[in-house]
């Protein structure tokens, strides 16, 4: 009774004036959150997904750093006749990154790599990427993205989270806020990380406001592969299972008398890191995969810590139900000698990339897995520093650039969009980010626009204001139910 007296006064003391009602309205939404956590602990919202989904699960090949679009999938065969002659003030406008924007001269530095088209679908890809080339009838190009913004941080946290400050929810923490998860004994959301190119923020992977049971949870290639999952020294298993059992009754105690969501992640994720203690040495425990699985993905996947040997852990962790797969893979920000380093970076994603394609097809799973790759920009047509006739560098360039997709409900073996003769701007269908990530969600099973967080008084939702799903690039009607 007391603590029902508390909960009632304190609901009467915020009820008074404006300020009160809005921060009761916040306080009403978290009893709420609280009360369906506790019936639902798989997570998901009743009513989801809006649509029957062709995509059960996501893997996110994010590409850091901006790969250069001009040298692995726009080919301008034209360029050779432009080369080294200043990109035009008209084509360029006034906006670059403060890596040129002092520059006094804009050449214009062709692609030094040989192109080809392959497949039935004909997709020009670069020698770069012979392995991508060979998958090319799995995938659809879009080649007319397009992003607001021009740095790093802000274009990654964009792509991200759909808007370019701090703050917001990751795109896998929406669809796992909204979808719940597959399997309960691994996380629905997993991250993993390699290159060593511009540093990333945990926001890219985090919740915002949304409550913290939607983190993305970092699987680690030395070490413990999560970290306080394992049993702490002198601590076996047995007294573990006590310690959190008492411990869920203290927080269920607690809960209940202060109806805070964030409880019932300290909860959940307690009972996640003692049931993590069998799924993920299992998960990790790769003796039983076929020597031809590595010949597939590469001498690397055998490596942890690999792009590899991350692609195969995607795999397993897709098979296994995780909801959510996030690989990202710093080594595409070549401002000087992309040449040289651009070979690296492709070779590290190439074979492994493909072979997650055809992994994933020969076992029945790629219908209903949807993979995306790109990077938060792409590159400049024009050089930064100095263009010789072997070596260039390339600027962040965020007004076209190329991802792909393929598997669940997403069309092979098509490009949508195009960009002007020099690369630089959008010439047909242009697709920003919002437009991308609507997309993503409308696989899913989820329309981008019914998919909110009431916060601060505001309905909030991944696209933010805008979105619209490219319905090219689908192989069912977007609008059906």
């Amino acid at each position: 009774m007391a603590d029902d007296t508390l909960n009632l006064n304190r609901r009467r003391f915020l009820s008074r004036g404006v300020l009160g009602m809005a921060a009761l309205g916040e306080l009403l939404q978290q009893d709420l959150f609280a009360q369906d956590a506790a019936a639902n602990p798989t997570g998901g919202l009743p009513g989801l997904p809006h649509f029957v989904p062709k995509a059960k699960r996501v893997i996110y090949l994010f590409q850091g750093g901006g790969p250069s679009q001009l040298d692995l999938y726009d080919y301008k065969p034209q360029l050779a006749l432009r080369q080294g002659t200043d990109l035009p003030d008209s084509v360029r406008g006034n906006r670059q990154s403060g890596q040129t924007a002092n520059q006094t001269s804009f050449p214009v530095a062709q692609s030094i790599f040989k192109f080809a088209q392959h497949g039935q679908s004909e997709a020009w890809v670069s020698e770069l990427l012979p392995h991508i080339a060979g998958v090319a009838d799995n995938l659809c190009f879009i080649k007319s993205m397009h992003t607001e913004q021009v740095n790093h941080d802000p274009a990654v946290t964009f792509a991200q989270t759909g808007f370019q400050l701090a703050g917001r929810p990751s795109m896998g923490a929406w669809v796992t806020y909204g979808l719940g998860t597959i399997n309960k004994d691994l996380p629905a959301f997993v991250v993993m990380i390699t290159g060593n190119g511009q540093s990333l923020a945990e926001r890219d992977w985090g919740t915002g406001f949304i409550p913290s049971r939607y983190q993305g949870v970092r699987l680690r290639s030395v070490g413990d592969p999560v970290l306080y999952a394992s049993n702490p020294e002198g601590f076996d298993k047995s007294q573990r299972a006590q310690f959190i059992s008492n411990l869920e009754k203290l927080n269920t105690i607690n809960l209940q008398a202060v109806n805070n969501p964030e409880i019932s992640t300290r909860i959940a994720q307690y009972e996640m890191a003692f049931r993590m203690q069998t799924s993920v040495p299992e998960l990790m425990d790769l003796s039983k995969e076929p020597e031809r699985t590595f010949e597939l993905y590469g001498a690397d996947s055998r490596k942890p810590g690999t792009f590899a040997a991350n692609c195969l852990m995607a795999r397993r962790l897709a098979e296994r139900g995780v909801r959510f797969i996030q690989l990202y893979h710093r080594a595409w920000d070549h401002h000087t000698a992309l040449p040289k380093n651009i070979r690296i970076a492709s070779q590290q994603v190439d074979q492994p990339c493909a072979a997650l394609i055809q992994d994933l097809k020969e076992r029945g799973l790629l219908d209903d897995t949807l993979v995306v790759w790109g990077g938060e920009f792409g590159r400049t047509v024009y050089s930064q520093g100095i263009l010789t006739a072997d070596d260039y560098g390339r600027d962040h360039h965020g007004k076209a650039f190329t991802v792909w997709l393929a598997g669940g409900g997403i069309q092979p073996g098509i490009s949508i969009g195009s960009t002007d003769d020099y690369g630089f701007n959008i010439a047909e269908n242009p697709v920003q980010v919002h437009d991308l990530n609507a997309t993503i969600l409308r696989c899913l099973g989820i329309d981008h626009m019914r998919l909110t967080y009431k916060y601060q008084g505001r309905h909030f939702r991944l696209t933010d204001t805008a979105g619209q799903v490219v319905q090219k690039a689908l192989t069912f009607d977007a609008a059906g139910v």
